[in-house]
Parts: structure tokens; sequence; C-alpha cells
């Protein structure tokens, strides 16, 4: 070898060397900052949507319900969502889709609880075997995987013959069974004969 490349082997081994140093203590410094010091978490929501609309399918492909509303805001904190002036349709059972309509909702990050928040109206239209229904309150809680909704605040159920008050809701959309927890008031009309 040539004494011209055995000096630059040498110069550059020492270079390399400390090359290499130099960004393993980088690396090591990183990571004792990022441990002492976290990243502070995100307060601010991270992108919204207008006018979206969003299907949920079933397993088997088919459309299970539609959520739509003038505005989608992501909460990276807690990974939830808040909408303006939220609509739900129910749109697993073509006969009688169920609407539910409010002022706005928020739902959380894995999507099986939408709350519902002023002016919640929710419709159903009849059916052959079932009369239509109309739900008023303040507040629901509404669980589409299960096909349930919920509150703890007053409500008013209208039916085509029957009107009924109460505070507290259990409904129960796939069995059709409504069960209102307490103060409940109620009027029917029989049919004409």
């Amino acid at each position: 070898m040539r004494p011209w490349r055995i000096r630059f082997f040498m110069t550059l081994a020492p270079l390399v060397v400390l090359a290499l140093a130099s960004f393993w203590l980088y690396e090591v410094m990183r990571r004792a900052t990022d441990t002492v010091l976290p990243s502070p978490q995100r307060s601010e929501p991270d992108f919204y949507v207008e006018k979206f609309s969003y299907v949920k399918l079933s397993k088997t492909g088919a459309a299970k319900y539609h959520v739509a509303g003038d505005r989608l805001t992501h909460n990276p904190q807690d990974d939830s969502y808040d909408i303006v002036k939220p609509v739900m349709r129910n749109i697993s059972n073509p006969e009688a889709p169920t609407t539910i309509r409010a002022e706005r909702g928020s739902v959380n990050s894995d999507n099986s609880k939408v709350h519902l928040y002023d002016n919640v109206q929710m419709d159903r239209p009849a059916t052959p075997t079932s009369q239509s229904v109309h739900i008023r309150t303040e507040y629901m809680l509404v669980l589409p995987d299960d096909d349930v909704m919920k509150t703890d605040r007053p409500v008013e159920i209208t039916t085509d013959r029957a009107r009924l008050t109460g505070t507290g809701m259990l409904a129960n959309n796939a069995t059709r069974e409504l069960n209102l927890t307490s103060n409940v008031h109620g009027t029917y009309q029989a049919r004409q004969r």
C-alpha cells in the first residue's frame, strides 16, 4: 500500500468513530429527554369535516346505520368526536328506519356510544305491524351497535294513538321494547268502533 493511503485511512477512521459516537450520544440524550419531559397533549381539535356523512357496515357488508351532520370535530386528547346538528339513521331495518336528530352530539373513540344533546328527536315511521313513534328529550345516549337508546332526563313519547311522558327511558329498537323509569303519565285513544 502506498503511504498516502495509509495516512488517509488513519485520519478517516477516527473521524468515522467520532461521527458514530456523536450520533449515539444524541440518541441517548433524546430518549432521556422524552421520558423526563413528555410532549404536551394537544388540547385543541386536530381536524374537522364540514357536511360529513358516515355509514357503518355490518359484518355481512350491509349498511347498518348512517351518521351525518353539519360539522365533525376530532379531539386528539381522548380520540372522541363532536358533532354539530347530528342526524343518525338506523337503516338495518328498511321497513322502519329510525331517525334521530339533535343540536349537538359527541361520539367516543370506538364509536360505541353516541351522546346527543339539546332538542333530541327520534322518529320511526309506521309499519304494517307497528305504529309510528316520535320521542323528544334533551339528552339521549345511543348505543348504535346494540340498537339501544337511553336517557335519564324527561322524555315525551307520541304514537298514533298514545302520548306518554316520564323521566328516564330505555328503548331497544331491535326488540321493540320501551321502558320509562319514573314519573310516568300517559293518555291512550281507543279505536273507534
